[in-house]
């Protein structure tokens, strides 16, 4: 049964949380961004205010071994300045049974890194590169059944399960997925998790009309099931940045060198075919800036997306795009935003990212719901100074993408007890 952070009793219990620190460190070892430690803390702070201990467990980084480089313990002091306890720290996220057992109500512990680990992820670790597929076999089979008792002995040290890592919402690890079965009546999400769910509700189950989403990137590859799931919900679909290249070239524009996948030109074709077919605005640049070289400081000009020279490749909307994509923008009482319309992190390029960003700050501020999800548009709103300006910015990328790819996240199923 889920239970919900607001109204649990946490008197005297201890909460293990999930969360998402992986966040960047520079080669001294200090926190570039603490934005993602600063988002948990409303989850962890009120556990400790109903009278509860926390014991936080996160990843960071990819290490495929012990790494100190990849140690939890570089942000301990951060993260005991912003929920204003100090914070202990187990040196082994396995071997924390005492210290956990110790904790009084008030009191946090952080585990060290649960990437340490194979278990965390259940995928073996240290194979032959020719190693035969029984080997593989019996590596993997041995990981998933060792996972077991590492996810037990996680869900030892505690009453109640928190998982408040949207960011790793999309994978079926032993922290997110697999610990909540010990909780079967004391699991449930964090306020963080809470608001993303609902964003994602918001978009694509509770909609107000006219939804738009608008998707940009750089490669179709990497938003065709969004584009696929997307196609047949919205009333607008706004397609920018490259991959909008692949489809005007489906459509026998010329494109120059601007960055295509002619493989998945018939792809394009079908998403073209089906918003047709169940009546969707589909919108394509039709105006590009356009450089003879991928760079700052290349030469530009503005040509018709449809038209664009040999030896020059589309960089940014135009001013024309921009303005059709504005009149849409500001007719919808539903926004989805996910990815760039131009090079943003080149500045000569910014313009049109720039502009979507004020577009949905104004359709927000006149009462529509936005939601700015995926790295690099939530990148683009936050450098741009706009994350303040919309509903809603995703924490995280991929989860995001497959949320909206229509998948069932393995970290949010564990909780709501989804199939």
């Amino acid at each position: 049964m889920q239970q919900f952070i607001d109204s649990y009793d946490f008197t005297g219990k201890k909460a293990i949380v999930r969360v998402d620190f992986n966040v960047p460190l520079n080669e001294n070892f200090e926190i570039t961004d603490d934005t993602r430690i600063r988002r948990a803390m409303p989850t962890l702070k009120k556990v400790l205010e109903k009278g509860g201990a926390v014991i936080i467990m996160s990843h960071l980084g990819r290490p495929k071994k012990v790494d100190a480089k990849f140690s939890l313990k570089h942000i301990v002091a951060r993260v005991s300045e912003c929920l204003g306890v100090p914070v202990q720290f187990a040196e082994d996220c396995q071997k924390a049974q005492e210290q956990a057992a110790a904790l009084k109500p008030g009191e946090a512990l952080l585990l060290e890194n649960l990437r340490f680990y194979a278990e965390e992820e259940g995928k073996p670790r240290g194979l032959a590169e020719d190693a035969s597929d029984d080997e593989k076999k019996a590596a993997k089979a041995a990981v998933k059944e060792s996972q077991k008792e590492f996810v037990k002995t996680l869900a030892s040290y505690a009453d109640c399960y928190i998982n408040d890592a949207f960011g790793t919402a999309h994978r079926a690890h032993g922290s997110t997925a697999l610990i909540a079965k010990y909780f079967p009546d004391d699991k449930m999400f964090g306020y963080l998790m809470e608001g993303e769910i609902k964003a994602i509700d918001n978009v694509l189950k509770n909609a107000e009309r006219p939804l738009t989403a608008i998707i940009g990137g750089s490669k179709v590859s990497s938003k065709l099931a969004v584009l696929k799931n997307l196609v047949g919900k919205v009333d607008n679909l706004i397609i920018g940045g490259g991959m909008g290249y692949t489809f005007i070239k489906a459509q026998g524009g010329q494109i120059g060198n601007s960055l295509h996948e002619d493989d998945l030109m018939p792809e394009a074709l079908d998403i073209i075919a089906t918003a047709k077919e169940k009546g969707v605005n589909l919108s394509l640049s039709v105006q590009t800036v356009v450089a003879d070289d991928f760079s700052n400081e290349a030469n530009t000009k503005v040509v018709s997306s449809h038209a664009i020279p040999e030896g020059w490749e589309g960089m940014d909307a135009g001013a024309e795009s921009l303005a059709a994509w504005k009149k849409i923008i500001l007719s919808s009482k539903t926004i989805l935003w996910n990815g760039p319309v131009g090079v943003f992190e080149m500045e000569a390029f910014a313009k049109g990212t720039l502009q979507i960003a004020e577009d949905l700050a104004e359709a927000t501020a006149a009462g529509a719901y936005t939601l700015v999800g995926g790295g690099d548009s939530v990148a683009a709103v936050t450098k741009m100074g706009y994350a303040d300006k919309v509903s809603y910015v995703s924490t995280g990328g991929g989860a995001m993408l497959e949320a909206l790819e229509g998948k069932v996240l393995p970290g949010i199923a564990a909780i709501r007890g989804d199939k």
